[in-house]
């Protein structure tokens, strides 16, 4: 704590970030470990491809150092706090990560379980807390039991789409969602999507929609149009209709940079928007309850 009236940066100098270095003593292990790290899910950022080294940051809202002292503490030197670590154990299971430790409740009021990185390199401990214990704040638990969804899905690049369909509802359902409280409205294309969705949102029968679709640049100015549409009515209809939209429409490069977000190295971006769904719902039944 700095005395009063002194500054925080007594030399004008302010510490931007802080990440835990893991240097693998092989190509094949630092594969193994970005690998590791993106089946947690975590968010890549900064990248480099030098001549003398590569890597790759991944980060987080929150990070920083932790310091403790005496009991309850895990045994890792990585630890990852998560919205629902059940639902993070059960993706971690899926993907074959190795886990040392089982989930389970402890005294400091959170759920958590270890893992065991690849190359050795060390435990991670990802816990999420049963109740916020740092402040009090409005937010919406990640179930889906008794909610309504509504699912708006692109016909149009169907390998792609069908696949993040396929993620929404795995989420939904790992979440608690009765199959029979989600609908499935199929559109012709990403354009047609934010008309659906306001039309749905407006029956009042459902608690939030899900958008899903993909668009692909191509050599016109086609991409760019379309995709500022789709995003701006999205929007649009969440705020004048008061439903929450989750967005899970692609707008990629590549082919190949589509097939990554529909389930392969930048996970399932369907999924994503499931647990986006989910939590707002539930975020404005709490609001409107108060």
């Amino acid at each position: 704590m700095s005395p009063a009236g002194e500054s925080p940066f007594p030399y004008g100098v302010m510490i931007r970030s802080i990440h835990k270095l893991l240097v693998p003593s092989s190509e094949a292990d630092y594969r193994l470990l970005v690998e590791f790290f993106e089946a947690l899910g975590v968010a890549k950022g900064e990248k480099w491809d030098g001549e003398h080294n590569r890597g790759v940051k991944f980060n987080a809202p929150d990070g920083g150092v932790e310091v403790g002292f005496g009991q309850g503490f895990p045994d890792a030197g990585l630890v990852i706090e998560v919205d629902n670590a059940d639902i993070t154990y059960d993706l971690a299971q899926r993907r074959g990560l190795r886990v040392v430790e089982e989930i389970a409740d402890v005294a400091w009021g959170a759920r958590i379980f270890v893992l065991e990185m690849p190359a050795g390199a060390a435990r991670v401990a990802v816990f999420s807390y049963k109740e916020d214990h740092r402040e009090k704040s409005l937010e919406g638990k990640l179930k889906a039991a008794g909610l309504r969804f509504a699912v708006v899905l692109s016909r149009f690049n169907a390998f792609i789409t069908e696949r993040l369909l396929a993620g929404a509802l795995d989420a939904l359902h790992r979440m608690g969602a009765a199959r029979e409280s989600v609908e499935i409205v199929r559109v012709p294309g990403a354009f047609e999507i934010p008309g659906a969705a306001r039309s749905l949102a407006q029956t009042g029968n459902y608690d939030a929609v899900i958008c899903l679709g993909c668009l692909l640049r191509g050599d016109t100015l086609h991409y760019e149009v379309i995709a500022n549409e789709v995003a701006r009515g999205i929007g649009q209809s969440a705020q004048e209709t008061g439903v929450p939209h989750a967005f899970g429409v692609l707008t990629c490069d590549t082919l190949e940079q589509a097939i990554d977000r529909a389930g392969l190295k930048s996970g399932n971006k369907g999924f994503e928007a499931a647990l986006a769904a989910v939590e707002m719902a539930r975020l404005k039944k709490k609001v409107l309850s108060r």
